[in-house]
């Protein structure tokens, strides 16, 4: 008996238009198209790093549900929100989902008001739902505020050198805050085991920090980063002293505007590589072996894709079990000589002719599954295949 070609679809999302699900469902159509009746294994195992898809790369991975409830923005307003539960009640929390920059117009970013409040929200519910185990991806945010938001939605309190309580929210009140209470702080918080899915190692502050490097893109003024930086080291140096550690220059303490330390400080999180934590949920590794082709790709591959991000731990695997990794892109922005010396095989843009970003987007879906029938049918000489 023929033995099965097996191929392991192992995409991101492409932003803006197909989720890593979406891209793993068109990867397969083309392949079918390809391969018609000879006999093929299709493993689909879509990825995520700490943003945007981890929920449902995990749901998927771990057959949970989606919980949808209602918590506040970036600025503080109601909005419709998000979490995900697995079967052995894990909570999975996007903290963009909250208090992201897609939740804002770009007139509305200003980092010295946005908060994460409302990512402290979905904490609390998961907590209210019985979740003791927590994953907490920190990509997308909104926010330079340290996590203040988040702690204050769990029951801190924050005071002024007066003790006067500051109800004040977002990153430009952490210079009045001398204080933390955390008398009210949700008492099954020391029950969980939190994780962060975090693939930056920046420290809280300094040019490296999180107001100079991320400020800019969250609406930072160059006025508003020196402010922020201030804010942060004074708010990190307290967390060092409330909770005996060292926050300011902890590796990673400057993640999502400083979210980063307030995991922690406040959750005593640990960190680990959002693709880690998928590749361990999926069983990825064992999926691979014996597999004769692994296909991922994101929307645009960069210099910054091989910078430990998802792609970067699919090709450590691939290495490993010597199984073919090919990658596809909306876009290739650097010399492809890069990616062949990482490990790829091959990369392909799905560009197959002159067009506009936008018609690029529009088509992705078509454009994916035309060029997985490219790859495979090259790939695995089938170019006679249709007549077999």
């Amino acid at each position: 008996m023929e033995k099965a070609t097996k191929i392991i679809l192992a995409p991101c999302s492409f932003k803006g238009s197909l989720s890593a699900s979406d891209v793993c469902k068109h990867l397969e159509n083309g392949i079918q198209k390809a391969f018609r009746s000879k006999s093929i294994e299709i493993i689909k195992i879509p990825l995520a790093d700490g943003g945007e898809g981890l929920v449902e790369c995990l749901l998927t991975s771990t057959s949970g549900h989606l919980v949808n409830l209602k918590v506040k923005d970036p600025l503080n307003r109601e909005i419709e929100s998000f979490y995900g539960i697995t079967p052995d009640k894990v909570a999975i929390i996007e903290m963009a989902s909250a208090s992201g920059l897609p939740l804002l117009q770009k007139s509305e970013r200003n980092p010295l008001h946005t908060t994460t409040f409302g990512t402290g929200e979905l904490i609390k519910h998961a907590l209210d739902s019985g979740c003791r185990k927590f994953i907490i991806g920190l990509g997308g945010s909104a926010t330079v505020d340290c996590g203040q938001g988040m702690a204050k939605a769990l029951g801190a309190r924050f005071f002024d050198i007066d003790g006067k309580e500051i109800n004040e929210l977002g990153g430009g009140c952490l210079s009045k805050i001398q204080t933390i209470d955390l008398n009210d702080f949700d008492p099954r918080i020391k029950e969980c085991e939190f994780t962060a899915a975090c693939d930056v190692t920046n420290p809280l502050c300094g040019i490296l920090g999180a107001s100079h490097v991320f400020g800019p893109q969250k609406g930072a003024t160059p006025e508003m980063v020196e402010i922020l930086d201030k804010n942060l080291l004074h708010f990190g140096g307290l967390l060092g002293k409330v909770f005996n550690k060292e926050i300011v220059n902890k590796v990673g303490s400057g993640a999502a505007g400083g979210m980063g330390a307030a995991l922690f400080s406040f959750l005593n999180a640990e960190f680990k590589k959002g693709i880690d934590i998928v590749k361990e949920a999926s069983k990825f590794e064992e999926h691979v072996k014996g597999a004769d082709l692994i296909i991922t790709g994101e929307g645009s591959l960069d210099s910054q894709t091989l910078g430990g991000k998802a792609l970067s731990g699919i090709l450590e695997t691939s290495k490993r079990l010597k199984t073919p990794v090919i990658a596809i892109a909306g876009r290739l922005d650097d010399d492809e000589e890069i990616f062949y010396d990482a490990g790829f095989k091959s990369v392909f843009s799905i560009i197959n002719k002159p067009m506009s970003e936008e018609e690029a987007m529009k088509n992705a879906a078509e454009l994916v599954q035309k060029t997985a029938q490219r790859i495979v049918r090259l790939y695995f000489n089938l170019e006679n295949a249709n007549n077999s």
